[in-house]
Formats: structure tokens, C-alpha cells, sequence
């Protein structure tokens, strides 16, 4: 039975019509704000379990995962996994152990009990173990770093007749087939302590690349015959792969060289020089006819630091490619079941979206991230994945890239060509995901600290949760409808419950409980208490390992009652001189939280009075002059009220309001209290007493006889800072004759006052 809910498109319409006239209408006492999640950047600032998040912003459910292993003795870290005729081996550090996995059972086949080998190879752990337990009689306590014996499994493969081959490295290494529960060594190179990788080719040539010289050994299919095929000048030789071209190629450490290698001639050229110190893996890719001939190669360095954003290129990314069909296996279009959309919203503003970053130059900073390349038949690379993460492994299945990472022990699906990577996989416990094997349609992953051998399956797990960030509405808020953006498929369900708090903090126990979850089929009413914060949770479920749903965006509103406006300043200040003497400029800022459109009223008041005279209403602008000059002199004050009638009924509108410092208003300038001009022959002495009702005296010149040259003088106190300052002039001897004494008396403000003495100077 095919299940659909669809709106019919005049339904659709009218809800449109409808939408659009309650949020326009202007009744609303209330603010809402719409959040909207669909990005990775922002989903996977919340918390995941069995459920996956795409660099696109999808969340879905993750692969069903089970432990088959976590209970190694004395093991860190899961190295190399192979798997053959359906028993998984197991290459560990720090002992050198080998494990084999098969129905359900975990034996170590590597050192074995007894302690040797039939060839004589030295069981160091065991022996370590028996001259603990000898120590531990006599009393004796010893340290646990002197049970390692310091060897380590970086390598396996098999050869040509379906054999464990197993590369031990150590203070010396060897190459070793596991026959008939037997570990025979075949091969032990002189000059070598490690091998961190082994290849066989399409004939059975088993490839060694080694360390700390850098040297790459091939042995023939049957193990007799070893040649050294090529001694490069870097440290190690990290990484192998046989083409199908009859070349191998190998990936370098310290210079981060990948080489393409002809072992006919044993010459080699670069492929690509990499800023990063480490090839880690190498993998052609062969599952899509896009990638046929592809050589993948992770680069990385033990430098990089696990940061706090994922997804830091391709969340970036604009639009998608059209390569190839693009959405999540078995959607719920193509199964039947239900398909959700979010109403169209104003977008919030944000970051204009950009191109995927190109590969890394030379020079640029290293350390700063890994990435994997994409280098093509024709030797062009281009970079298809970064991350901050150390990288290990490489595996390919369906046409995505599987590669493990630390230090968060996460595993990564590839889309090459779709420009779309997920977190398919991550192990809360563990800290690396050190070794990656892909084997029909399950994924083997190899854990480090601790150590554990998981199985994916390709089925989806049957429940998984996700649970958000923090979502801040600024103000204590009512909570609304949450809404999906989501295909679901017939027998899968997507549940949702709600909390709310006002502190920013998930872990806080003032949070209110989790609601309980309701199944998502049209927009859910969240039903937590008013709060500042709000963090939902959904739950993902499939009753069919094939289904899952397909979460594209989630959108939450919220609702603030309508608050007052917040006049934070008021600042009034004198304009100048001039044409403009009087003026002062009133500049303020005012803020809503609503959002809401602000006008502002003006009113003044001197100081004494009760009541406030209105100055200019229904103003838009946070400026305005007034012209003191309409007013008597004194001190005032001047008020400004917000108001957001105008996004508000007139029941519920709120004003906010905020009152200036005193200003003066001195529109007078100074005047003479009191003055005495004497004679003293030829000389004239004024003496005069200048006082201004609200301003200081700020200038006092002079001039006789109207000459253009003003003198100026200083107060008897020599400071002008009061507005009551004594002056006294003395003029030079003056001619016989009639003559004038003119004064011109500013006060700090520019009001200017001018006043003439005349004086008669006799002959002789």
C-alpha cells in the first residue's frame, strides 16, 4: 500500500494567502522568529547516535554497527585488517599480536603459546609475561612498558593462494606467511626495521614498502626471490598500490611524494608532491565508471589537531553536480510513504556560500589539515576531501571512499563526484579509526585506543537519534511549531521531543524535562515551558534495514512577547559660532529586541519645571537640532521617547524613554558689574568686574581709538574659569586729545559683549 500527503495547489495557495496576512498583520504583541538548521556546519554543532549528518545538511540513519572484538591482550591499536574466505585477521601494536576472527570467536594465531614458532621465531610477550610472573614471587614489581616487545603489525594481505602474509616490524622486520597455524618467515630484509605497507599485483607479486630508508622490495608469487625495486631518498614508504597498467604506485613520509614506479626497469617519476609530510593511503577506485583509472591518495600529518568544526571545505559548497542522480538510497519517493516540507521564510543573512577551495599549493602552512587527492590517468589532481583529522585507511564500496580518521575516530564516505562527504561512522570510546576494510557489502573497521574490531553492515541501524544545539531566542520565548523538511519512507517514523531553559547550558538542571516524543507527520507544537533556550531531539526510526528517513532541514519558531523599546544615549551638544550660534545637535540610540519599527518624540523642559514641551513628534531619523536661540537662557534638559506603534496595535505598543545630561542654554553674553577708569598723566587704568549668568568668561580685547589691532588680556587671577572674573587695563601714555577705550567680552560659548570708555588726555 502506497502511502502520500500532499497539499493540493489551491490548498497550498490558500495556506500561503493565509500565512502571509497573520504574519503581516499588525494585532501580533509578539516577535517571531523562525530558525532554520541545514547545513552541516550547524547540525553537527548537536549530537548524534546511529545516525549520520552529509556535508549537505542531511541527517539519516547510520549503518547498523556491532563490536565483534574489543577483548585484545595488551593491544592499542587495530593496524591491518584482512579478510579471507570468511575469517578476518587482525594486525595489532604495540606486541606484534596477529588475530584471526571467524563465527563469532577471537584467537590469537600471532605470537602463539609455547614460545616459538616452528622456525624459531622468539615469542617476546610470552616470555615478558613469564618473567613477570617470576619477578611478581620474588617480590619484585616491574615496569608494564617491559611487557611490549616493541613489535607491530602495519601490513597484511594475502598472496596469490589465498595466504596470510604478514609484515612484522620491529627492531628488525620480516615478512612472514601464515601456513597450516604456522607464522614462517619468508622474507627479512637487512636494511629495513619496518614495512607499513604490502601490495600483490594481478600476478601474485607481493610488494613491500619499507622503513626508515624508504626502499620498496617485490618478492615473486611464490616468496623465494626478493629484489629491491626501487631506494628512494625519503624516510618511509608508507603506502602501495599495483595498477593495472603493470606500474606500482607508492606514497612517501617527510615529503609527502607520491611516485609512480616501473619495476620492469625499477625507474621512478613524481606523481604529485604534496605539502603534506605523509601519503598515508593509496586506492584506485573502480566501483563507478567515473572513477575507472582514479588514484586516490590520503595525505595527511600527525601534526594536525582535531578542531571543533567538521566539514570546514565542503559545508561551503554552492549547488550540487549533476554527474550522477543525486539523494539518499531508497527515498520515500520511490518507496511511498511521507514527505514533509517547511513553509518558505525570510532567510536569515549570513555568509555568501563559495567555491570548493583548489588543492593545495606548495608554500602554503602545513599541518593545518589532511586531504585526499584525486589524480587522474592524465596525472592532473585535484583535491576532493579536507579535513583537520589525521587520515589512515582508504576503501572504496558503491563508488564512495571510505577513509578512518583521528583524533575523534571517525569514518568518512566520499562522493567524488557528487562533492558530498558523511560522517558514517564514530566511536564515542575509541580515539582512531586506524584501518579500514571494505568486503561486499560490509565495512571492517579497525579501532585504536582502545582497540576493537566493528563490523557495518549495509543495513541502516533500526533507531537513531539526533539531538540539537542550543537554540537561543535572545529573550525569555514562547515555543512554536517545529518543522521538517524530510522524506520518509513507508515503515519509518521521525519522533520529536522538546526541552527548554534559560541558561546556556544542556547539562544545567534547571532544563525542563524532555517532552515525550510524538511521531512528525505535519508540523509538531513543541510543548516545553517558556525559555530562553530550546534543544529538540528526533528519533529515527525503520522497521526495513534497507529504508531510513531523510532529514534535509529542520525549522523551529519561536515567539517573544513584545518588549519595550531601550533608548540606550542621549548626547546633546553645542553645534558652534557662526551662522549657527545657538544650535545644538541631539544625537541618540535606541534598540528593540522585537525588532520592531522605532519613532521617536522629542520633547524639553528647564530644569524646575514639572512639564515636558513637545520639541517634534513622529521623528524617524536618531538626529535632530534645535535651535536654542527659541528659548529664554538657563538649564535644560531634553527627553527622548521610542515607540513601536507602528509594528504594534494600539493595545499592545510600549514607548521606552531616556533623559539628557543638563545642558545650558546661553544665548547672553557677559556684562559689566562694576568698573573705574582712572587717569595717571598721559596713562589711563581700567578696572573692570565681568560677570555671565551660566557661562565662564572666556576672552577680554581691547582697542583704542577703533584700531583694527585687538589686544587681549588675562583675568587679575590669570585664569579664566569662573563666570565672575576681575580685569584691569593699563594703556600706554596717549596723545593730548579726546579718545576711546572699546572692549570686546566673550563667554565660553561665543556670546560676545561690546562696550566703549571715552577719556580726555590734557596738553601741557
Amino acid at each position: 500500500m502506497r502511502m502520500e500527503f500532499r497539499f493540493s495547489n489551491l490548498w497550498r495557495g490558500a495556506l500561503v494567502v493565509l500565512t502571509v496576512v497573520l504574519l503581516a498583520a499588525p494585532t501580533w504583541a509578539v516577535t517571531s522568529k523562525i530558525t532554520r538548521q541545514s547545513s552541516s556546519k550547524e547540525l553537527l554543532e548537536g549530537e548524534t547516535e546511529q545516525v549520520v549528518i552529509s556535508s549537505r545538511g542531511t541527517i539519516q540513519l547510520g549503518r547498523a554497527a556491532k563490536v565483534l572484538a574489543d577483548e585484545f591482550e595488551d593491544v592499542w591499536s587495530v593496524n591491518s585488517i584482512v579478510v579471507s574466505g570468511g575469517t578476518v585477521y587482525v594486525g595489532t601494536s604495540p606486541n606484534g599480536s596477529v588475530y584471526k576472527y571467524r563465527l563469532g570467536a577471537l584467537t590469537k594465531i600471532y605470537p602463539t603459546e609455547g614460545g616459538a614458532d616452528a622456525d624459531g621465531l622468539a615469542r617476546a610477550s610470552s616470555d615478558a609475561s613469564e618473567a613477570k610472573d617470576a619477578d611478581e614471587e620474588e617480590g619484585e614489581l616491574i615496569d608494564d612498558d617491559e611487557l611490549f616487545s616493541n613489535e607491530h603489525i602495519f601490513a597484511m594481505a594475502v598472496d596469490v593462494a589465498e595466504r596470510l602474509i604478514v609484515g612484522i616490524s620491529g627492531d628488525k622486520c620480516r615478512l612472514c606467511r601464515y601456513e597450516t597455524g604456522k607464522m614462517e618467515t619468508i622474507f627479512e630484509p637487512d636494511d629495513a626495521k619496518y614495512i607499513f605497507a604490502i601490495e600483490t599485483d594481478n600476478v601474485g607479486n607481493m610488494y613491500l614498502g619499507t622503513g626508515p630508508e624508504g626502499k620498496i622490495y617485490v618478492l615473486d608469487p611464490s616468496g623465494r626471490v626478493a629484489q629491491l625495486v626501487y631506494d628512494s631518498p625519503d624516510k618511509n614508504i608508507l603506502s602501495l598500490v599495483a595498477g593495472q597498467d603493470g606500474y606500482v604506485y607508492a606514497g612517501s613520509d617527510t615529503r609527502g611524494l607520491v611516485y609512480k614506479i616501473n619495476p620492469r626497469n625499477k625507474s621512478a617519476t613524481v606523481l604529485y608532491d604534496s605539502e603534506e609530510p605523509e601519503i598515508s593511503a593509496l586506492l584506485f577506485a573502480g566501483g563507478a565508471p567515473s572513477q575507472a583509472g582514479n588514484l586516490y591518495a590520503a595525505a595527511t600529518s600527525a601534526k594536525v589537531v582535531q578542531t571543533e568544526r567538521k566539514f570546514a571545505a565542503g559545508q561551503t559548497v554552492s549547488g550540487r553536480p549533476e554527474s550522477k542522480a543525486s539523494g539518499d538510497k531508497k527515498s520515500a519517493e520511490s518507496e511511498g510513504g511521507l514527505r514533509l516540507k517547511i513553509a518558505n521564510a525570510k532567510k536569515e543573512g549570513g555568509k555568501k556560500s563559495s567555491s570548493r577551495s583548489e588543492p593545495v599549493k606548495r608554500g602554503a602552512k602545513p599541518g593545518t589539515a589532511s586531504f585526499i587527492y584525486r589524480i587522474t590517468k592524465q596525472g592532473y589532481v585535484t583535491e576532493v576531501f579536507s579535513e583537520p583529522v589525521v587520515l589512515f585507511g582508504l576503501t572504496e564500496q558503491g563508488g564512495d571512499i571510505l577513509v578512518g580518521s583521528g583524533n575523534a575516530a571517525q569514518l568518512f564516505a566520499i562522493d567524488p563526484d557528487a562533492e558530498r562527504q558523511t560522517i558514517v561512522y564514530e566511536d564515542e570510546q575509541a580515539a582512531q579509526i586506524t584501518a579500514v576494510r571494505a568486503v561486499g557489502p560490509d565495512v571492517y573497521i579497525g579501532a585504536a585506543n582502545p582497540a576493537k574490531l566493528i563490523q557495518l553492515s549495509s543495513d541502516y541501524a533500526s533507531e537513531g537519534t539526533y539531538i540539537s544545539d542550543l537554540i537561543d531566542a535572545g529573550q525569555p520565548a514562547r515555543w512554536g511549531k517545529l518543522q521538517i523538511d524530510a522524506d520518509i519512507p513507508r515503515g519509518c517514523k521521525v519522533m520529536v521531543a522538546s526541552r527548554s531553559g534559560n541558561v546556556k547550558d544542556v547539562n544545567d538542571p534547571t532544563f525542563s524535562d524532555w517532552t515525550e516524543a510524538v511521531e512528525i507527520i505535519e508540523p509538531i507544537q513543541l510543548r516545553c515551558p517558556l525559555g530562553r533556550f530550546c534543544q529538540y531531539k528526533l528519533v529515527l526510526r525503520t522497521e526495513d534495514g534497507n529504508k531510513s528517513p531523510v532529514i534535509r532541514a529542520v525549522a523551529v519558531a519561536s515567539t517573544i512577547p513584545n518588549l519595550a523599546p531601550k533608548v540606550s544615549s542621549v548626547d546633546v551638544s553645542r553645534v558652534g559660532n557662526g551662522s549657527k550660534q545657538g544650535l545644538f545637535k541631539i544625537d541618540f540610540k535606541a534598540t528593540d529586541a522585537n525588532k520592531d519599527t522605532l519613532v521617536y518624540k522629542v520633547d524639553f523642559r528647564k530644569i524646575g519645571r514639572q512639564n515636558w514641551i513637545e520639541l517634534k513628534d513622529e521623528l524617524t531619523d536618531d538626529d535632530y537640532e534645535w535651535d536654542g536661540k527659541t528659548v529664554e537662557d538657563g538649564r535644560y534638559e531634553v527627553r527622548i521617547t521610542a515607540n513601536d506603534e507602528r509594528s504594534n496595535s494600539v493595545a499592545t505598543r510600549l514607548t521606552g524613554s531616556r533623559i539628557s545630561d543638563p545642558i545650558v542654554v546661553d544665548n547672553t553674553g557677559p556684562v559689566i558689574r562694576k568698573y573705574a577708569l582712572e587717569k595717571s598723566g598721559k596713562a589711563a587704568t581700567l578696572k573692570l568686574q565681568i560677570t555671565d549668568e551660566l557661562t565662564v568668561i572666556g576672552k577680554l580685547e581691547y582697542t583704542i581709538n577703533s584700531n583694527a589691532e585687538w589686544k587681549s588680556t588675562l583675568p587679575d587671577d590669570l585664569v579664566f574659569d569662573t563666570t565672575d572674573e576681575s580685569f584691569t587695563i593699563v594703556t600706554e601714555d596717549l596723545d593730548p586729545g579726546e579718545h576711546v577705550i572699546a572692549l570686546r567680552i566673550r563667554d565660553d560659548v561665543g556670546n560676545t559683549t561690546y562696550k566703549t570708555f571715552e577719556l580726555s588726555v590734557l596738553g601741557k
